[in-house]
């Protein structure tokens, strides 16, 4: 997007004969770019005054960004966080408290965001936060065509831009068609950098910030940015008022949040209870296979971007340090290290690599010449396509196992009535339009099956810090009408789980099996003894909100 940072138009452009060796000269990052050298007039323009650039990429990033998340529209959720995130929503909506009653491992700012679609536009359809990615993905690919025009011109603008939006859905479709925590990350990551390099170090902070409550992996977006600041900034007083400025714009919107959250709450949801589901023990090759895997696809959809990148490191031209500058090259171990932490290798974890990866491939293809531009945004096409097309004809059969659960729990269960969902597919609830029965909306934060493990460090002692004692009160105090063992041979079955077992064979009746999953019904008896909580509808829920903050 268009600055006063950006090089004014009316410059006088640099002679024939001078050109090449302007074009050659590399600005160092925190610096003001050269006059002459970033501005390159298309050979159609009258001379002195070059086409303005924004007019035309922006449109064209904003339809690539719209075209190629498609997909996201042609079913009504891609992945269980998108089901997670909706259930969350209406918790939220009907009275519920974030990490007291509505619980999860992420900072609150797309659960708010979910919330505040459903708030606006009803909470039937996903359709708002998916427009919400595709402005996401259209401002991110701004962000970084207008840092790589400053540092390397228009060419190399449109090149991170437009290669950025092709390769944003170089993943399994239901990770890059899915409107998930990464997506609403990478403009705050984007910014970060963008805001460090004009030296707005306030902004910069903020949008750190950003990054962190969205996801707590963008927080490593600081690193690129202190080395910016500790290479742009003068020593002594004036580097520790810019290190104060970035420092107060991390820091206050995270303490501020915290602070609505509480305290106490927050720092356990989102830092200190999550050390379980960080482990790698028990599940190396599990991990080990996902990871081999993902990465592979991967770089099959960041081709356009690695391949000019490995040829410039294969052929070492003379300014490739001048170019490829520590800051980007930070920016991608921050990343890399980010997709790494928790041991998890989800394909959409990957999508944080693609920033640093879109300036880094600018900058080589910059310094490649014209020819690779074009033989670049070729292969990014073909492979955007192909990806594309495995949206097209990827299977359902999770959703459509999800919905055959979800009509099952409907048929069994009253709109005022709620349900239990014992597995890993929380968008069961809100494709039932039924209330959860408990906070934990996944047997995962309950056995720390969370993220797939499939060792022996899953079962009731590896779950959630004191999350079994606040699941039997939740039960014993308003019994869900229905629950639904969705373990299918799952290490998580209640069989394994001393707890769920005792309830189901106590106070349940197995009334059906609906696609591997298993359906257990109230006894009228109990049925007979529930208190207050079928009160109301979505109502109940506040009231179950508001009973479990005290």
């Amino acid at each position: 997007m268009p600055t006063a940072s950006d090089p004014p138009r009316s410059l006088r452009l640099p002679s024939a004969r001078t050109a090449p060796a302007e074009a050659a000269r590399v600005r160092e990052p925190g610096t003001r770019p050269p006059a002459g050298g970033l501005a390159h007039r298309p050979a159609s323009a009258p001379a002195g005054r070059p086409r303005p650039l924004w007019p035309r990429l922006l449109p064209v990033l904003v339809l690539l960004a719209a075209l190629t998340r498609v997909p996201s529209f042609l079913r009504p959720l891609w992945n269980p966080d998108e089901g997670f995130l909706a259930t969350q929503a209406r918790m939220l909506a009907d009275g519920g408290t974030l990490y007291d009653t509505v619980v999860d491992r992420k900072p609150p700012l797309v659960p708010w965001l979910y919330q505040g679609a459903f708030a606006v536009f009803g909470d039937a359809s996903l359709w708002p936060v998916k427009a919400a990615a595709v402005a996401a993905v259209a401002v991110t690919a701004a962000l970084l065509a207008s840092l790589a025009r400053r540092r390397w011109g228009e060419r190399a603008a449109w090149a991170a831009g437009v290669l950025f939006v092709l390769a944003s859905v170089g993943l399994n479709p239901e990770d890059a068609q899915a409107a998930n925590f990464e997506v609403f990350m990478l403009p705050f990551t984007a910014a970060a950098l963008w805001c460090a390099d004009r030296r707005h170090w306030t902004a910069a902070g903020l949008a750190v910030a950003g990054a962190f409550l969205v996801k707590q992996t963008g927080g490593a977006t600081l690193l690129p940015v202190l080395l910016l600041l500790w290479r742009s900034a003068p020593p002594g007083d004036p580097r520790r008022a810019a290190l104060l400025r970035l420092g107060a714009g991390c820091v206050l919107p995270v303490a501020a949040v915290a602070a609505a959250c509480g305290w106490s709450r927050f720092l356990f949801w989102t830092v200190t209870g999550s050390g379980a589901y960080a482990s790698f023990t028990g599940s190396e090759l599990h991990v080990l296979g996902r990871g081999l895997g993902n990465t592979a696809i991967a770089a099959a959809g960041f081709a356009g971007l690695l391949v000019p990148l490995a040829v410039v490191l294969r052929r070492r031209p003379p300014a490739r340090r001048r170019v490829l500058t520590a800051d980007l090259w930070t920016w991608l171990a921050a990343a890399a290290v980010a997709v790494v932490s928790g041991f998890h290798f989800f394909g959409h974890y990957y999508l944080q690599l693609l920033p640093p990866l879109a300036l880094l491939g600018a900058g080589a293809l910059h310094l490649l010449g014209g020819g690779w531009t074009r033989r670049a945004a070729l292969c990014a096409a073909l492979s955007c396509a192909l990806f594309l097309g495995w949206s097209a004809v990827a299977g359902s059969g999770e959703l459509d196992h999800a919905r055959k659960v979800a009509d099952a729990a409907r048929r069994h269960a009253g709109p005022q009535e709620k349900v239990l969902l014992w597995g890993m597919h929380p968008e069961g609830y809100w494709l039932a339009d039924r209330r959860p029965a408990s906070r934990y909306l996944t047997a995962g934060l309950l056995t720390n099956f969370s993220g797939g493990r499939d060792g022996p460090r899953v079962g009731q002692r590896y779950g959630v810090e004191g999350g079994w004692h606040t699941f039997r009160a939740e039960l014993s105090e308003d019994p869900p009408k229905v629950i639904v063992d969705d373990s299918r041979g799952k290490p998580y079955a209640p069989s394994r789980m001393p707890t769920l077992r005792y309830l189901l064979a106590a106070y349940y009746e197995r009334a059906e099996r609906v696609d591997g999953a298993v359906v257990y019904v109230l006894r009228p008896e109990r049925g007979e003894q529930r208190g207050q909580g079928e009160r109301g509808g979505r109502g109940g829920r506040a009231d179950r909100g508001a009973a479990g903050a005290r």
